[in-house]
């Protein structure tokens, strides 16, 4: 990359927050105010078999305004921050070259930090590391590799889901690649920032985004959520994949296969959200640059927006 990578930071607007605080209708009217394109910044809604529950703009949202990095991943490779970061420094460009302004969308806070500080200089790990991890899991289960990663690193352990397989497995291959926490690479990331700009937050106390949350749910369910995971299931039938790690998936596979009920599976699906909203949360309120606005002051988020030059 030239500008954005070894030059100077693009400027960008970035909108963040929890899961459920209304980032895609804030991100639609802050794009039309500022005459701009939505990239996306969440790191689940680049698959592309799971569109309603990771709960990607509708095609209606997205013919409002320019949308990009949305849906283009298959359900088997991974991501990882370093190659989001570089495709969507290509789309913020691309915008800029337009005159329009880019717009950064989404709830994964480590995508922001990579383009607002910069990305940690993680040596490579040896496959070996890796290959030894992934017959642990084959052998042991995910439950005990999540247990060490409290052990070894409690603070990233904190922000993972112990049902993630790809965040767990790739911390634990850092640490015991490098003697050294994810967590303290993330802490330690390059000052070379790739872009620039304000990291605005909606913000929602739990118990407001709880009603929100399980509403939302339930229109997912009505909106084709089990069918959307039948369709994945045959397009990826390894439940391992990466792809299967998006909350809901799990939960409505496990419903389609008859271990649970409707109700168990919206119950689940809502307390799974829940708390990853809840770490986003502690996660964003940690960040020193964050300006927070209320999950609908559009106003207010405009006006910081604008500070940012755009």
């Amino acid at each position: 990359m030239t500008n954005g990578a070894h030059g100077t930071p693009l400027p960008v607007v970035c909108l963040a927050g929890p899961t459920g605080t209304g980032k895609t209708a804030m991100a639609l009217a802050l794009a039309e105010a500022l005459g701009g394109e939505v990239i996306n910044a969440d790191s689940r809604q680049v698959y592309a078999d799971f569109p309603v529950i990771t709960a990607q703009p509708a095609e209606a949202e997205r013919a409002r305004c320019p949308h990009h990095c949305y849906g283009f991943l298959p359900t088997a490779r991974k991501t990882s921050a370093g190659r989001w970061a570089e495709a969507a420094c290509g789309a913020a460009r691309a915008a800029l070259s337009r005159g329009k302004a880019p717009l950064l969308v989404g709830g994964t806070g480590l995508y922001f930090q990579a383009l607002l500080r910069g990305m940690a200089d993680i040596p490579a790990p040896d496959p070996s590391v890796g290959a030894a991890l992934e017959a642990r899991l084959e052998a042991e289960g995910l439950p005990p590799l999540h247990a060490e990663l409290v052990r070894v690193d409690a603070a990233y352990a904190a922000r993972v889901h112990p049902n993630d397989r790809q965040r767990i497995l790739r911390a634990l291959e850092v640490f015991h690649a490098t003697k050294r926490p994810f967590s303290w690479w993330h802490a330690h990331a390059g000052t070379r920032a790739l872009c620039a700009g304000p990291l605005i937050v909606l913000e929602a106390g739990l118990n407001d985004l709880t009603p929100r949350l399980a509403r939302r749910i339930e229109r997912m369910i009505a909106g084709g959520a089990f069918e959307e995971v039948r369709r994945a299931l045959l397009a990826c039938p390894d439940t391992a994949a990466p792809g299967w790690s998006c909350i809901g998936a799990a939960e409505a596979l496990a419903c389609l296969r008859g271990e649970i009920g409707r109700e168990e599976c919206a119950r689940l699906w809502l307390k799974n959200t829940r708390a990853y909203a809840k770490r986003q949360l502690t996660w964003f309120r940690a960040r020193t640059g964050a300006r927070f606005v209320a999950s609908g002051d559009t106003a207010a988020a405009l006006a910081l927006a604008r500070g940012g030059g755009f």
